[in-house]
């Protein structure tokens, strides 16, 4: 499936994106893009707990590895549109943000949405990503045994 042609998969990596940004991060680039946008709560932000599943190995059975808290908001825009919003923690205005820009996202301002916050957020993302990876690289062990030619 193409990110580009499903729209359903498309909104499911900005969903994801926004639910793993820092909250900090994400505020400021709401921030600076001073786009104001009218809407109305449709859920105000509700913590909760949800169950996290793991697997050993990526192929055991599935168990419960714990809970985690979530929050979750709704709002609808003047337009109809509906955005939701789900992060993990109890940041409630994270959720309200998301929320928001779920629901603008679908409407003609996503290109600036896209532009002003969630290229910037993948790029900070991904770049911290690299970073870890290469810390770790580093402390990289190759094993190897050497054969005598003794049989």
């Amino acid at each position: 499936m193409n990110v580009m042609t499903d729209p359903n998969a498309a909104r499911k990596a900005w969903l994801g994106l926004l639910a793993k940004a820092p909250a900090r991060d994400l505020a400021q680039l709401w921030a600076a893009l001073d786009l104001k946008a009218p809407h109305q709560i449709l859920r105000a932000p509700e913590i909760g707990g949800v169950m996290v599943r793991g697997r050993a190995g990526a192929i055991g059975e599935a168990f419960n590895l714990g809970e985690i808290t979530v929050t979750r908001a709704s709002i609808k825009l003047e337009d109809g549109t509906v955005g939701h919003g789900y992060v993990q923690g109890r940041d409630k205005n994270h959720a309200l943000q998301a929320a928001l820009i779920d629901a603008l996202m679908q409407t003609d301002a996503a290109a600036r949405v896209r532009d002003g916050v969630l290229t910037p957020l993948q790029a900070t993302m991904t770049q911290k990503k690299s970073t870890r990876a290469a810390k770790a690289a580093a402390t990289k062990v190759d094993f190897f045994t050497m054969v005598r030619g003794e049989d």
